[in-house]
């Protein structure tokens, strides 16, 4: 049954962050975001519940904002124990290759260690942690209008297949082999 409104864009993005003031600060000298407002209550609006908190909202650009909670009152931040830290991340894309690189450069300059560029087929990536522990990506688009056509027509496929035997399915394994620069 298809629903009856269409979503324009995600609003905002939320996370949770020990300390929203270091956190703004972060954002805002290694990926240049810019830190639009802030709400802090001492009651969820949703629930009623007593539970102060400060809630922060960065800007990425093109319609995006990421925003953090800090909850003084709540247990420390932890992560699932259960899950890799490499899964659970924050992608934003930038240009180009170039761009990339420069940005690689620019965090490490931050004192901030940075994996890769990563290759990924149909884009390159690089990946850093915030000083909450949230994992961060940053990617650039490489591949053709053939490639992502190609990959949308099997993903159903793949799909399929994964469910069925919980195994990678090869349909785009050329997306590991990599060109020569």
């Amino acid at each position: 049954m298809t629903p009856p409104f269409s979503l324009s864009r995600i609003h905002h993005v939320a996370y949770r962050c020990r300390d929203a003031k270091e956190t703004v600060e972060f954002y805002q000298r290694v990926l240049g975001m810019r830190y639009t407002n802030a709400f802090a209550e001492d009651h969820v609006p949703s629930t009623g519940a007593y539970d102060p908190y400060m809630h922060v909202f960065l800007d990425c650009g093109g319609g995006n904002v990421l925003a953090f909670f800090e909850l003084p009152n709540q247990p420390e931040m932890g992560k699932d124990p259960n899950t890799p830290a490499w899964v659970q991340h924050i992608a934003f894309e930038v240009a180009d290759v170039d761009t990339l690189k420069a940005a690689k450069r620019h965090i490490e300059a931050q004192g901030i260690d940075v994996l890769g560029p990563t290759f990924h087929g149909i884009f390159r990536s690089i990946y850093f942690f915030d000083p909450n522990g949230h994992r961060l990506e940053l990617a650039c688009n490489i591949g053709t209008p053939e490639q992502y056509a190609e990959l949308e027509r099997v993903a159903p496929l793949m799909l399929e297949e994964w469910s069925q035997t919980k195994k990678a399915p090869q349909h785009a394994q050329w997306l590991h082999v990599e060109a020569s620069e």
